[in-house]
């Protein structure tokens, strides 16, 4: 057993440790609004904050984060980062078919965690890599700068 520390819970998972985290969480958690997208790192869908740090969640071992603070979309919006992103997210119908919607979501948390007053170059270097398909990310670029302003 392993334990791993999600969204301020301690939870227990029966895992290989080299069972990438998306899957202890979305298979054996039953927490699935993690994404699964291409498997290799490279579209952002799986994207969750280890130690507040966007982070790849398909290629990152559940023994890589053991002791460390995860945080999935399913608890984001507890803190006051990830909250003022989902008004943000809501008030600029970012979302179209919101299957990469987690992964952004996470990785302007992540962003604005480190970074309070991000320019457009800030965002769109934090946000490289999280494909959308339906090309939201001018709402996206305009949300995050909403939620920045919203955070003070």
């Amino acid at each position: 057993m392993i334990t791993l520390s999600v969204n301020g819970e301690a939870m227990e998972v029966d895992a290989d440790p080299s069972t990438p985290v998306l899957w202890a969480l979305r298979d054996t958690l039953g927490m699935t609004g993690t994404k699964f997208g291409c498997g290799v790192a490279a579209c952002g869908a799986c994207t969750v904050l280890i130690e507040g740090k966007a982070t790849r969640s398909c290629v990152t071992p559940i023994a890589a984060v053991t002791g460390q603070k995860i945080t999935t979309i399913e608890g984001v919006g507890a803190g006051r980062v990830g909250n003022a992103v989902q008004k943000a997210w809501i008030s600029h119908d970012v979302a179209q078919c919101g299957y990469c919607q987690s992964g952004q979501i996470m990785s302007a948390v992540g962003l604005l965690e480190g970074n309070k007053k991000p320019s457009d170059a800030d965002i769109d270097s934090a946000m490289a890599g999280n494909i959308c398909r339906c090309g939201t990310y001018q709402r996206i670029r305009a949300a995050i700068h909403d939620a920045a302003k919203a955070l003070g």
